[in-house]
């Protein structure tokens, strides 16, 4: 199942090129999406068939009519996974790679959806785009083995990790508000199947500057879960984010950015300067 918000906040299920509103099926709240989203979850097992049941009769508008918002639009935290691709080890001439570095936190407050702006905060400093695929947990998961993660994973969506160049940590590189544009909508996980088996791609305008597989990420979904929850315990709503591949390059003021992920799906975002900049 395809689950976005739209609008106002409200939560719709995405069937093709069409947005079904189940809002009234699931009780939402738009005032509280995230509060929303996580009931939602906790909910799911038995909502899943009410909605499937009921998809007919709810509004629906064709997806190019709405104004998607950001899928998650305010986690608890959002974890991510630094050098976790060889051949992006090789072109960022890095000696450590996740197995060593660990993770890292970027700010909630970071987060945009797409058609949003992303806002370059330094004219004179490198600013670069980084394709990642990411999830969303489902429930609370503390020491969770590998084997056992999509058991604690609801659903996955598609994440730009927007990064200054510069010697100082990850977190403040990559934590400036509109860092982190996410969508286009939550894959939920018994739809998307094995997530360490697609293709990720990104274009700056109408270049391709990444095309990567996850089947090549060093720790994948489920190794990075367990390895980030031996550490703390990981909250529904939270997001974690599994690092890019290759082919990381400059974003400058007047570039659209395109993410698109398989199974997942593709969503852009625009880049201009803050103002005052």
């Amino acid at each position: 199942m395809k689950i976005a918000l739209f609008n106002d906040h409200q939560v719709g299920v995405v069937v093709g090129e069409k947005i079904y509103d189940v809002s009234d099926i699931v009780e939402w709240d738009h005032t509280d999406p995230q509060a929303s989203l996580v009931k939602f979850m906790e909910d799911y097992g038995h909502l899943k068939s009410k909605i499937e049941a009921n998809l007919d009769s709810c509004p629906s508008r064709p997806l190019e009519e709405v104004a998607l918002r950001a899928p998650v639009p305010n986690p608890g935290k959002i974890v991510a996974a630094p050098v976790n691709y060889l051949l992006h080890q090789e072109e960022m001439n890095a000696a450590l790679t996740v197995d060593r570095l660990g993770f890292f936190l970027k700010a909630p407050s970071s987060i945009i959806g797409p058609n949003e702006k992303v806002l370059l905060p330094f004219r004179d400093r490198r600013i670069d785009h980084e394709a990642e695929i990411a999830f969303v947990i489902g429930k609370k998961a503390k020491d969770v083995k590998a084997e056992d993660a999509p058991n604690y994973i609801f659903g996955y969506l598609a994440l730009m990790d927007i990064t200054v160049r510069g010697k100082e940590d990850r977190p403040w590189r990559k934590s400036f508000d509109t860092f982190t544009p996410i969508g286009p909508w939550i894959v939920t996980g018994d739809e998307i199947g094995n997530p360490n088996e697609v293709q990720l791609k990104l274009w700056v305008n109408d270049e391709l500057r990444q095309n990567a597989n996850t089947r090549d990420l060093i720790y994948d979904c489920y190794k990075f879960l367990e390895a980030a929850s031996s550490v703390m315990t990981l909250l529904p709503g939270d997001i974690v984010t599994t690092g890019t591949p290759e082919g990381v390059g400059p974003i400058t003021e007047g570039d659209t950015v395109r993410i698109q992920i398989e199974r997942i799906g593709e969503f852009s975002v625009q880049v201009e300067y803050k103002p005052g900049v």
